[in-house]
């Protein structure tokens, strides 16, 4: 397994804290405001340390979900499957490297073939990697890391999840929304568990006009994982149609 890690800044901040954390933390003093221009350059090169790694890796789908799902669910094996097909269709797969559905995703990887990606994140409490990666990159701060998820993928597979899960959903949903990604199939996987979310998406968003029914057309919802692979499969062809005539 390859692997990319960074070195530890010795700063003020309390032990524990992250650097989004100390990113994120208002500063008042010069001392203070100094080290956050020079955090630029820790950024810039978190960035090109990713661009350089992931660019190697070809067609991706990134598959989020929870990390607290136990492998003895059916959850985790249709995910493990769900990967695996996309592996074995030619793709390789990116997820957050750490258990629950990133470790079914990164599982169904290498058994489809598949090149198995993590990119692991610093945090308050431990998350260690998985052990079904060939590619870990670790990253300081959310908003790179997220980068990549989109920039080095073909489209996005969602399993149940919370909080991370919900802001990789609506993060790619802004995305595409705003054109900023175009022809990004993005799949809810488990039509029991976002039901709810999906219909007060469209009782309550779209019937007061914050959202249209076109908007909501951009998922695909479904409990199949042959399915999930068969729509980004078309996706990815289409795109690729599109490039060429472009």
């Amino acid at each position: 397994m390859k692997e990319i890690k960074r070195g530890s800044e010795p700063d003020r901040y309390r032990e524990g804290s992250t650097q989004d954390e100390r990113l994120l933390e208002r500063v008042e003093d010069l001392q203070a405001m100094g080290m956050d221009a020079w955090r630029i350059f820790r950024i810039m090169g978190e960035f090109v340390e990713g661009f350089e790694e992931m660019s190697e890796i070809g067609p991706a789908v990134s598959i989020f979900g929870s990390a607290r799902a136990n492998s003895d669910t059916d959850m985790y094996q249709e995910c493990v499957e769900t990967a695996r097909l996309l592996g074995e269709a030619g793709f390789a797969i990116i997820t957050g490297g750490g258990p629950g559905m990133m470790e079914a995703a990164n599982r169904g990887a290498k058994a489809g073939g598949a090149t198995s990606v993590g990119c692991n994140i610093e945090l308050p409490f431990e998350q260690e990697s998985n052990d079904f990666i060939d590619v870990s990159i670790d990253f300081r701060y959310f908003f790179v890391r997220k980068t990549m998820f989109v920039k080095y993928a073909e489209a996005f597979v969602i399993f149940p999840g919370g909080f991370g899960t919900m802001d990789e959903l609506f993060e790619s949903l802004t995305l595409i929304q705003t054109h900023k990604v175009r022809h990004f199939p993005l799949v809810l996987f488990g039509s029991e568990y976002w039901g709810g979310l999906l219909n007060w998406l469209r009782e309550t968003m779209v019937t007061d006009g914050k959202i249209t029914q076109e908007d909501l057309d951009m998922i695909f919802v479904t409990n199949d994982p042959v399915a999930a692979r068969d729509h980004i499969v078309a996706g990815y062809k289409n795109r690729i149609a599109i490039r060429g005539g472009s």
